[in-house]
């Protein structure tokens, strides 16, 4: 007997966890009578959060890289490659060697997951270059985690223990997100001849409305 839901999500919980001491993005300590532990666990946790729950569009982007080909090691692969590409951007941009315009990077960011959900719909199995898309759309999403890291700063004893950390945390709500995904569908509904036409294209399309809706808001009304 297959175990319940609920069950199964169960050895998520320490990683969903790691959100509650930090929902929201601000820091009461004073960073600078904080110890390098201290630091490296607030910059983690705010990492995480930025991720989930504040980062409903990131949350949509990485589900849109899942559901088109629902196995583990696919999308580990992508997420990779994003990670890679938005850990190179957030460190440019956070020592100053680009100043990303927030009103070019949210409009992208809205853009990429419009994109990727769109190839959902028309693909049915998974392109050899999508690794190289993912990667581009995540040297953008990496600018706009340097817009966000920015806003809250950076302590200057432990600057780059700091980074590293914020990006760790936001690699961790990431992993979360694909881990509840396939817990969720792809465990059972992998392999199945009617995931495409009933799991595929009618979230992807929902994924897509909501892109698009950011899309126009971004560009327009921001």
């Amino acid at each position: 007997m297959r175990p319940p839901a609920a069950r199964r999500l169960l050895p998520l919980l320490p990683l969903l966890l790691l959100a509650l001491p930090a929902a929201a993005h601000v820091i009461d300590a004073d960073l600078s009578k904080l110890s390098r532990t201290a630091v490296f666990w607030t910059y983690l946790q705010l990492g995480y959060t930025h991720i989930l729950p504040l980062g409903l569009d990131h949350i949509l982007f990485v589900l849109s890289l899942y559901i088109l080909e629902p196995r583990l090691r696919p999308v580990l692969w992508q997420a990779t490659a994003f990670t890679v590409a938005h850990s190179i951007t957030l460190g440019l941009a956070m020592y100053g060697f680009v100043r990303p315009p927030s009103a070019i990077v949210e409009p992208v960011i809205a853009l990429s997951i419009l994109f990727v959900a769109i190839e959902n719909i028309v693909s049915r199995k998974l392109n050899p270059w999508r690794l190289a898309v993912v990667f581009g759309f995540g040297l953008v999403h990496g600018l706009g985690f340097a817009s966000a890291l920015t806003g809250l700063g950076l302590p200057r004893t432990a600057y780059f223990g700091s980074l590293i950390s914020f990006n760790v945390g936001v690699e961790l709500g990431q992993v979360t997100v694909i881990l509840l995904a396939w817990a969720l569908i792809g465990r059972w509904a992998a392999g199945k001849p009617w995931y495409h036409a009933r799991v595929v294209v009618p979230v992807s399309a929902a994924i897509g409305l909501v892109a698009a809706f950011w899309t126009v808001q971004r560009v327009f009304f921001t």
